[in-house]
């Protein structure tokens, strides 16, 4: 598979998000499965898995899904990229005052159940009100001392970026962007490109609509899954985005390809700084997704591609304020 950068940091063009495994789609897989299926993803080509320490079931623990990526990946550590996150909460230990120390000891334990010594991206996972400088003064202090290589911000807006970049630069922006999400397309995908940050979309399948696998009659679980309040999802919303999936569908049988792959070779055609993170917590979706990098659009394609989808309405909108 062929590479890209995040800030200075190497990693395959498609990376794989890890959540799914943990959290968001209803009952997980058993842990075994879940070690082979990252162990799969890595003999395939990938090198970036993404995990955060708030991704456990229900949300309601600590690090379920960053033990999981730190036993499969542990053997083959200095082969591959780990990205985790830190959630921060409204709490005085998250204050100025104390935002190094927190930020330290949160990376700690999370080092600790991915068995390493050191991650290469650590993103905070929200800004959730704190203070973006003293957390970007905290992630230099931690760069120093060559506990992070790298650090980011998930689901922000260029002002935030750009108050960030100025105390330290930043290796990747994380935030939701898909064909039927692209609020990041007007100012943060350039801003990023022009100071040489990576843009790693999450759910950039939009939770599988894009995948045409959904249709007004999927019944998604009823626990831990997001897909139950994703705004395209909805019943009405499914119906609404039909013509995008079908144009999707159409494109994907004339490249001998699956529509999720359209959708990933788009936007790896269109930003040469865009590294998707697709998730799932089924091996052959993981497989079909990695294998987009094989789908090669020449200009002529991803411009009737880009043209058809600019004349399709979206229905259902989540944005950079939805989770």
């Amino acid at each position: 598979m062929d590479t890209r950068l995040l800030g200075k940091i190497e990693v395959s063009e498609i990376g794989m998000g890890c959540m799914a495994l943990s959290h968001g789609y209803g009952q997980i897989p058993p842990e075994q499965y879940s070690i082979e299926a990252i162990r799969m993803a890595y003999e395939h080509g990938c090198t970036l898995f993404d995990t955060a320490e708030v991704y456990s079931p229900n949300l309601a623990g600590i690090g379920h899904n960053e033990l999981i990526v730190g036993k499969a990946l542990k053997d083959i550590r200095k082969n591959v990229v780990i990205a985790t996150k830190i959630m921060p909460s409204r709490t005085s230990s998250f204050s100025s005052r104390f935002m190094y120390q927190t930020v330290k000891t949160h990376l700690l334990a999370s080092l600790d159940r991915l068995q390493t010594d050191y991650v290469d991206i650590y993103y905070l996972h929200r800004t959730n009100g704190v203070s973006v400088e003293n957390v970007a003064e905290a992630m230099g202090r931690l760069i120093d001392e060559g506990l992070i290589r790298g650090w980011g911000l998930s689901q922000v807006d260029v002002d935030v970026i750009d108050i960030a970049q100025k105390v330290t630069p930043l290796s990747a922006i994380q935030n939701i962007y898909s064909m039927v999400e692209r609020d990041s397309e007007t100012g943060i995908i350039p801003y990023c490109m022009e100071k040489h940050i990576g843009f790693v979309p999450f759910s950039p399948i939009a939770s599988g609509l894009l995948s045409g696998r959904i249709t007004t009659e999927t019944q998604f679980e009823k626990n831990d899954d997001v897909r139950n309040w994703v705004p395209q999802l909805s019943r009405k919303n499914i119906a609404g985005n039909q013509p995008i999936v079908e144009m999707l569908k159409r494109f994907a049988e004339k490249k001998n390809a699956t529509p999720a792959q359209i959708s990933l070779a788009w936007m790896l055609h269109k930003y040469p700084n865009v590294v998707p993170i697709p998730g799932s917590k089924n091996k052959e979706r993981i497989i079909e997704n990695l294998n987009s990098s094989e789908v090669e659009l020449t200009e002529e394609e991803f411009t009737t591609l880009e043209n058809s989808l600019n004349g399709l309405k979206v229905y259902g909108h989540r944005g950079l304020r939805g989770l």
